[in-house]
């Protein structure tokens, strides 16, 4: 099973989201073609509620714990509640890494 799969089953079991969004942005950064290291992830759901930003981002690294330990090197986290989600209008696009191949 790939990283991105493994993500996608262990965020959808644990969070339950309304929307679950995953990209893989490894392309972004000076790693090896087909690389699963940097992902950015739009995740909504109801278990954020009255929940820091902080404990949100505990919560993701947490579940994820495993494949931060073995090849998964960075998450560009969005993580609201259903709320939140409602009234938002722009995601912020993640900047290139430094060391980005040109």
């Amino acid at each position: 099973m790939s990283i991105y799969q493994t993500i996608e089953k262990k965020i959808e079991k644990s969070l339950s989201p309304l929307v679950l969004r995953i990209e893989n942005e490894s392309y972004k950064h000076s790693v090896p073609r087909d690389a699963e290291t940097h992902f950015k992830m739009i995740i909504v759901s109801a278990c954020f509620e009255k929940k820091s930003l902080v404990k949100r981002h505990q919560l993701v690294y947490e579940l994820l714990s495993h494949e931060m330990k073995n090849g998964l090197h960075a998450l560009s986290l969005n993580t609201q509640s259903p709320q939140e989600w409602d009234a938002s209008s722009e995601i912020a696009d993640t900047p290139n890494c430094m060391g980005v191949a040109k």
